[in-house]
């Protein structure tokens, strides 16, 4: 079953910074396009693999966006995967407001497999990211993805994207606490 957590994935727990490797808080505090840092860190193109896109309507309000129940939004879950390792690097779920969205950035969504950061540079969307969160939680179902334990850890990082200075993507990213050292 599908569930974004909002409470869980948005709640203000800290991480120390100082415990984790530098590229682990690069990718925990930047706010440019993690694609963008991946391929430059690994020197392999990333793609994105859908694991789940819907449009649905909201049954609760969403402050970090700025909506009420009853707000059509995007909710899509994707994997950032090396090109040539075939290795998961990040997995990432977002809630986008699709009337909030130009024309362009909606249909690459729908119509390709590219990440959100390298469609918005493709259509020239002025973006702000605000990190929202960052903390440790158990892997769970996720652990299949990066071939860890269900009891692993992974590190995550909660953040918004405004444009035009409205919220319009909520995105939580992920990734194994023992990668990236």
């Amino acid at each position: 079953m599908l569930r974004i957590d909002l409470e869980e994935s948005v709640s203000h727990s800290h991480l120390d910074l100082k415990i984790l490797s530098p590229f682990q808080r690069i990718l925990l505090t930047t706010d440019g396009t993690v694609t963008e840092i991946l391929e430059a860190q690994f020197y392999e193109q990333i793609d994105l693999v859908k694991l789940f896109q819907e449009t649905r309507i909201t049954a609760i309000d969403i402050p970090y966006l700025e909506i009420k129940s009853g707000t059509e939004v995007l909710v899509r879950k994707i994997l950032l995967r090396g090109k040539d390792s075939i290795k998961n690097y990040i997995y990432a779920e977002s809630i986008l407001v699709p009337k909030h969205l130009d024309s362009s950035l909606q249909t690459g969504l729908h119509s390709t497999d590219k990440p959100i950061g390298r469609l918005m540079i493709e259509s020239k969307t002025e973006t702000f990211r605000e990190i929202l969160s960052c903390k440790k939680e158990n892997a769970d179902e996720l652990a299949e993805h990066f071939g860890q334990s269900q009891t692993s850890i992974l590190i995550s990082r909660t953040y918004r994207i405004l444009s035009d200075h409205k919220p319009v993507i909520l995105i939580t990213e992920k990734f194994p606490e023992t990668a990236f050292r």
